[in-house]
């Protein structure tokens, strides 16, 4: 029986919440329509992409096996790619921006294992296995590349979203879906599109999420190298699509030089790209990822990186001076001259140091929420976190003392001293009073009957990212998708029209088959008529044997044409790859 797929250490050591957007491959549910329709755009994309691609698609090809004529298999593909540091994994279409980073920070290529119909060989705004196996996998057999594209998940995945980004998110994944599906009504795609279309129109500021994956469009999707008058393609989504990869290199779509300010350029996947950015060589794309990130609230932190997670109402993280981690969902923040004074959560919350849960602190014990104070004390010029055993002794900030915290801002903390908890360096990270109260002008923030009242020490917010510090502290097995893909109708029609084609592959093969190629054709010609590819496959197999025939098949494909126009260009490029000779890299 063959295997779906073969694990090694890169996925064994996923955390669980990405795991469950893993789906099997179920390799033997690919059609042998399937398989010619991976063949076909292999075959045109390879003929065409030796000229155009970046030296490092073809050179992929042939480290990570991909094959011209089968689709590719996870198992074989991931006994290939743990060769150069990599994995890969089968999911059901878009998974959120997110995740799809974060398994890129454990490098690991995701692949939607689905294939685009034969009505939509040129382009599909889905995710597949063409566009991932036969775009994204042979890039990454470049080891600068495959760096640039883990150190951007690695950060792309601390990206704070909004909650706009989600809808965004599932129209798209719902536009995706409805697009490659079979007969979908056209006014439901209009519906769909108009909704995209809002949502990305809408002129509210955009979030690091937003800013970031369209950093990841130009670049990983849709990249070219080079000059702007000489571009290469490097970008998946050209290499895996037939149209747009010739379309690219015309004066009809704008070069321009890649730079920060793609981030603000945004992207439409229902249509040819206007315009695209050309990067002088991969490690520039190193370079804007870097300064991009300097401006991303984990390396910025303070008041906006707070006000980033509210307003997001996401679970996200902060970080103090001393190290200190909370994890929440963040609600309010108090200000005083720019800086953050006071802030909380709202909901389970959990508290960690170097993405470590710290014991005592995790959501059974911050079910409700947690805030504190941040900054320093009032009139004293050394922190908290700066101060020693002595000083500590000095300002009673001992064990057992009853104490008033008088905060810069105006927070007061006043209650008594349980203990308090140190980082590795020493310096005290949390202190735990009892019979505490929190007030701040005329509110009170934290009252003696809501039990123990635990500090986070920490003169400034040095980092604020989405996600949880520790994953391990919340259950992120929530997934839930409000739409999957479709999967084709099987009637009668279609599984003759699968029979013929099946046979004309285990010609190709040497096997047995239930037609001849005579037959099939006849069998095609007369039930169905509109079918293009395998007149083209049964053409390249017959075209130099058997001069009557193959001028009948070419007749035939003659008739589609002009029955079918909006196909002619795809089999006249299917008969240019025939007469050429068979393509090989």
């Amino acid at each position: 029986m063959e295997k779906e797929i073969e694990s090694n250490e890169i996925i064994e050591r996923l955390p669980a919440h990405l795991k469950q957007f893993i789906k099997p491959q179920n390799y033997k549910d690919y059609t042998a329509i399937n398989q010619a329709v991976w063949r076909y755009v292999m075959r045109k994309n390879v003929e065409y992409l030796s000229k155009v691609a970046h030296s490092s698609y073809l050179d992929g090809l042939k480290k990570t096996g991909i094959s011209i004529d089968y689709i590719p298999n996870m198992y074989g593909m991931n006994r290939i790619l743990k060769g150069i540091g990599w994995a890969a994994v089968a999911v059901d279409g878009f998974i959120p921006p997110t995740a799809f980073m974060e398994f890129q920070a454990f490098n690991v290529l995701v692949i939607a294992s689905d294939i685009r119909q034969l009505e939509h060989i040129e382009y599909t705004p889905a995710p597949d296995i063409i566009h991932e196996g036969a775009g994204h996998a042979p890039i990454i057999a470049n080891p600068e590349y495959a760096e640039y594209l883990r150190r951007f998940g690695e950060i792309g995945c601390k990206a704070i979203s909004s909650a706009k980004d989600h809808e965004i998110y599932e129209a798209i994944r719902h536009l995706s879906i409805i697009k490659e599906a079979e007969d979908t009504p056209e006014s439901e795609i209009a519906a769909a599109e108009r909704k995209v279309d809002e949502l990305q129109n809408d002129v509210r500021e955009q979030s690091e999420m937003a800013q970031i994956r369209n950093l990841h469009w130009w670049t990983v999707e849709y990249g070219l190298i080079g000059t702007p008058e000489d571009p290469k393609i490097y970008g998946a989504g050209l290499l895996s699509s037939i149209g747009e990869s010739a379309l690219c290199m015309t004066d009809k779509v704008k070069k321009l030089p890649y730079n920060i300010e793609a981030a603000n350029q945004d992207f439409d996947i229902t249509r040819p790209q206007p315009q695209l950015y050309v990067t002088p060589d991969f490690a520039h794309l190193s370079l804007v990822l870097e300064q991009f990130a300097n401006k991303m609230a984990i390396r910025v932190g303070g008041l906006e990186g707070l006000k980033k997670l509210i307003h997001s109402k996401n679970l996200g993280t902060i970080e103090l001076s001393t190290g200190i981690q909370i994890s929440g969902a963040f609600s309010k923040v108090i200000e005083h001259e720019g800086k953050p004074v006071y802030f909380q959560t709202t909901g389970e919350t959990a508290l960690a140091y170097r993405e470590k849960e710290l014991v005592g602190h995790g959501t059974v014990n911050h079910p409700k929420g947690f805030g504190s104070p941040a900054g320093k004390l009032k009139g004293i010029n050394l922190a908290i976190e700066d101060m020693s055993p002595r000083d500590l002794r000095a300002y009673d900030i001992y064990e057992g003392e009853n104490i008033r915290f008088e905060f810069e801002g105006g927070v007061v903390v006043s209650g008594e001293i349980i203990t308090g908890t140190r980082n590795l360096q020493g310096k005290i990270i949390l202190i735990s009073l009892r019979n505490c109260t929190v007030t701040y002008q005329d509110q009170t923030l934290f009252k003696p009957e809501w039990g123990n009242y635990d500090m986070a020490i920490g003169k400034e917010v040095i980092s604020a990212f989405a996600g949880p510090a520790d994953a391990k502290s919340f259950n992120l097995i929530t997934h839930k998708t409000s739409s999957t893909t479709i999967k084709s109708k099987k009637t009668p029609e279609r599984e003759e029209l699968e029979s013929l084609y099946e046979s004309v592959r285990n010609i190709r093969k040497g096997k047995s088959t239930k037609f001849s190629l005579e037959a099939a054709f006849e069998i095609l010609q007369k039930h169905h008529p509109k079918d293009w590819l395998l007149s083209v496959e049964i053409y390249e197999l017959i075209y130099d044997k058997d001069e009557k025939i193959s001028q009948q098949v070419l007749k035939h494909l003659e008739d589609v044409k002009s029955r079918r126009p909006e196909a002619a260009h795809l089999i006249d490029g299917g008969i240019s790859t025939v007469n050429s000779g068979m393509i090989v890299y």
